[in-house]
């Protein structure tokens, strides 16, 4: 790779939220190849399962996450899946300004990722 590219992949790097990461967990970042974008998702591996939140679902099949947030709906009101089996909340540290914000997030795991897509 390229110095010029570097550099704008660093500066690309900085405009993002820095996340903290638990180090019981494990992260596998996905780059899609369908443009120029190269915009990678980041998906989270726990207790041998992938977990994806409604926002980065959005990103992966490049959909508003209001789209993301119907399909769920309707595959749990039609009982394709249970909530309990398919949604764990997981802790989130985000820097914001110059401090570490806590938050629980919804994470879907890989059974509602397919049904959703």
């Amino acid at each position: 790779m390229s110095k010029e590219m570097d550099k704008n992949k660093d500066e690309n790097h900085d405009k993002k939220e820095l996340q903290i990461r638990s180090s019981a967990a494990e992260y596998l970042t996905f780059i899609a190849a369908n443009g120029d974008d190269g915009e990678a998702i980041e998906i989270r591996y726990e207790d041998e399962n992938i977990w994806l939140t409604q926002k980065m679902m959005a990103a992966l099949y490049d959909v508003s996450v209001a789209t993301i947030n119907e399909h769920l709906k309707k595959i749990y009101a039609d009982s394709e899946l249970q909530e309990e089996a398919t949604i764990r909340n997981f802790l989130i540290v985000q820097k914001e300004g110059s401090r570490n914000v806590s938050r629980e997030t919804k994470h879907y795991n890989l059974q509602a990722i397919i049904a959703v897509g």
